[in-house]
C-alpha cells in the first residue's frame, strides 16, 4: 500500500486563529508542532498497518511548514513553493488512497479560519457544484483514480467531506465556536483520535470510491470584489460576467481546471483595495 497525504495547517488540533498559522505570529512555532504531530499520527499507524510508501505534502501557505527533523523517519515530504500542483503535488496514479489533514471549511462557510485559497475569493464552482480546497483536492485525487481515504479538520470540514464523497472517513480533531474560537481535543486524544481513524480508513479503502471529475469541467470563481475578477481574467481563456466578480474557465479537464485556479487566485491577489 501506498498513501499520499495532503496537510494543511487551519484544521490542526489546537489551532484557532492567524497567529498560528501565520509564519510571523506568536504561537507559529506551536502550530508547526502540532501539525507534525498530526502527519505523525497518520504515517505512524499506516507503516504499521503495511504501507510501504507515506508521502507528505506539506499544503499551507509557503509550504514549508512542516518539521523535518521531527517527521516519521520513514516518510518523504513535499516541501517548498511554487509547486505546479499545490496542495495536491505529487499525487498520482498508484497511491492506494489518499488522506487531507488539517482541513478547513470552504470560503464564506461557517468552519474555523474558514476560507478558498485566497481571501479574495466568495466561492468557487466545478460546473454546479460549489466546492473549497478539499472538493477541488478530491477531484484532483479522482482523476488520477485515487480515493480520499480520510479527512481530518474542524467539525465543518468533516460535513463538508461526507456531504461531497460517500463514504470518507473524518475526525473532528475540534468543533467550531466562531472562525476564530473552537472547543479542541488536546494533542493526545487528538493523536489517538487520528491513529483510530487512519485504521478505519485503511480498511475501507476497496469501499471507497475516488472522486470521479467531469471530463470537460468549467471552473468558476466568484472574487470579493471586481478588480480582483478583472485580474483574474487576464489569464488567456477566461471570461468575466459583466458587472459581476465572477470569472469562468471551460478547460480540457481537471488537472488544467487546478492550474487554471491557482494562476487566477494568484493574480486576483495582486488588487490594491487602496
Amino acid at each position: 500500500m501506498k498513501l499520499y497525504i495532503s496537510i494543511d495547517m487551519e484544521g490542526i488540533t489546537g489551532l484557532a486563529d492567524t497567529t498560528f498559522v501565520d509564519s510571523s505570529g506568536r504561537n507559529y512555532r506551536r502550530g508547526q508542532e502540532l501539525m507534525t504531530m498530526e502527519a505523525n499520527a497518520v504515517a505512524g499507524t499506516a507503516f504499521g498497518l503495511g504501507c510501504t510508501e507515506v508521502l507528505v505534502n506539506d499544503s499551507h501557505s509557503k509550504m514549508n511548514n512542516l518539521l523535518i527533523e521531527k517527521l516519521h523517519p520513514e516518510a518523504q515530504v513535499i516541501t517548498g513553493d511554487v509547486k505546479p500542483f499545490s496542495m495536491v503535488q505529487g499525487l498520482a496514479p498508484g497511491f492506494t488512497g489518499a488522506v487531507f489533514l488539517g482541513y478547513h471549511a470552504m470560503a464564506a462557510k461557517a468552519g474555523v479560519l474558514s476560507h478558498t485559497m485566497i481571501f479574495g475569493v466568495r466561492s468557487m464552482h466545478i460546473g454546479d457544484r460549489e466546492i473549497g480546497e478539499l472538493g477541488f483536492n478530491a477531484y484532483v485525487a479522482g482523476y488520477h483514480g485515487v480515493p480520499v481515504l480520510m479527512v481530518a479538520g474542524d467539525d465543518e470540514a468533516a460535513a463538508e467531506a461526507e456531504a461531497l464523497i460517500p463514504g470518507v472517513v473524518t475526525a473532528a480533531v475540534k468543533r467550531r465556536i466562531s472562525r476564530t474560537s473552537a472547543v479542541s481535543l488536546t494533542p493526545e486524544k487528538s493523536a489517538q483520535l487520528l491513529r483510530e481513524r487512519t485504521a478505519e480508513a485503511l480498511a475501507a479503502r476497496d469501499r471507497i470510491q475516488p472522486l470521479r471529475p467531469p471530463e470537460r469541467p468549467v471552473l468558476s470563481i466568484e472574487f470579493a470584489n471586481y478588480g480582483q475578477a478583472e485580474w483574474a481574467a487576464l489569464m488567456p481563456g477566461t471570461s468575466i460576467e459583466q458587472r459581476s466578480p465572477v470569472v469562468t474557465f471551460p478547460a480540457r479537464n481537471m488537472l488544467e481546471a487546478y492550474r487554471a485556479m491557482l494562476v487566477m487566485t494568484e493574480l486576483a491577489s495582486r488588487t490594491s483595495f487602496c
